[in-house]
């Protein structure tokens, strides 16, 4: 979820709800800020929110189903997550391809506070801030072709 997202905020009682009947269905509930967390979003190509994932001894399935508490309790209850499709291997949050993209991910948002700092903290403007990175990307792309 995010703070921001309107979707997400409209299912924030119900996903309360639901986690806190968790402990009766025989699971754990959670949510993670993905403006806090980039490298878990990037993880599970989180590309839409709310997204909501269900995790069984390392085999991840996305819920697509309604979000009414009844509906998420039965997905639950009545074992529903058995019929849906796992996340394939290579798109697993487990897998190496997963981990690259959490990688990049982390990359971009530190890309950002170097960009904030040079435009913010030092002063420099916007367009030389650019200029920097794409002389970096250059010689990054020289170097690695050496």
């Amino acid at each position: 979820y995010a703070p921001w997202c309107p979707a997400c905020q409209q299912i924030e009682l119900t996903w309360e709800s639901f986690a806190k009947e968790s402990e009766h269905l025989g699971i754990t509930v959670g949510k993670v800020d993905v403006t806090q967390e980039p490298g878990l979003s990037g993880r599970f190509f989180v590309t839409t929110l709310p997204t909501i994932y269900h995790a069984n001894d390392g085999v991840f399935r996305r819920y697509r189903g309604s979000r009414t508490l009844e509906d998420l309790q039965g997905y639950v209850l009545e074992r529903k997550w058995e019929a849906v499709e796992p996340v394939a291997g290579w798109k697993s949050p487990s897998s190496i391809m997963m981990h690259g993209m959490a990688g990049l991910f982390h990359l971009s948002g530190w890309i950002r506070q170097i960009h904030s700092y040079l435009t913010g903290t030092l002063g420099i403007h916007v367009w030389i801030s650019y200029a920097i990175f794409i002389l970096a990307t250059l010689l990054i792309g020289l170097f690695l072709g050496l």
